[in-house]
């Protein structure tokens, strides 16, 4: 496969088969990510991996509540404009009506997002952090660190997907792997092999045309 393949097929997968993933691969994925671009060759991510029955502790964790988490970040601006905001908009309009999920079932919408803090049944995940001291550049790192694993995994015939939405539960996550409080959490990635069956797997968000947001001088 080459790199325009992996990019042109990589995709966020919702929904995984219950097949594991071995330790070993997730390994040499990782140590190959790690040759991303770093600005200063500072490497700022800092990663716990969790596998098979940790990911079952971490769900018992969360469920006892005995942490009462707050934001780590905004993960939307809180006034998002158009363009931004009608792109987020229908891309989750899409994922819903995949689902068949209508906009006026909450409880439905709610349950479905709630799987973001059980990997979305991925055997296999990890949580990356960064150094509180770190600003937006080193974050543009993680970004191209994470990029990097992503189009990897679909090398080796796995699957994504990339969940700022942890950020929500960050202090508890934070406690569960035992990172220090100068670490932040910036994201989760859930790692498997895709159901090919499952419906939401089939959502292709859409890119903007090339002349929206290019200019050539």
């Amino acid at each position: 496969m080459n790199v325009s393949d992996a990019v042109a097929s990589r995709k966020s997968i919702r929904a995984f088969l219950d097949k594991p993933v071995a330790n070993e691969q997730l390994e040499e994925l990782l140590s190959k990510a790690a040759r991303a671009p770093s600005g200063g060759n500072l490497q700022p991510w800092r990663v716990y991996v969790l596998n098979g029955d940790r990911i079952g502790d971490l769900k018992t964790f969360l469920a006892e509540g005995s942490i009462k988490d707050r934001p780590e970040y905004a993960i939307y601006p809180p006034e998002l404009k158009a363009p931004y905001r009608d792109s987020r908009f229908k891309v989750g309009e899409d994922m819903y009506a995949l689902l068949g999920i209508p906009r006026e079932d909450k409880q439905a919408r709610f349950a479905h997002l709630a799987r973001n803090y059980e990997f979305f049944d991925a055997p296999a995940a990890f949580f990356c952090f960064v150094d509180r001291q770190m600003g937006p550049p080193q974050w543009s790192d993680l970004g191209m660190f994470l990029q990097t694993f992503m189009l990897l995994a679909v090398e080796a015939g796995l699957a994504t997907c990339a969940q700022e939405a942890w950020a929500m539960r960050a202090q508890s996550v934070a406690s569960f792997v035992g990172a220090p409080e100068d670490q932040m959490l910036f994201c989760g990635m859930a790692i498997g092999h895709p159901d090919p069956s499952a419906k939401v797997n089939e959502l292709v968000s859409e890119r903007a045309p090339l002349s929206d947001w290019a200019t050539f001088l």
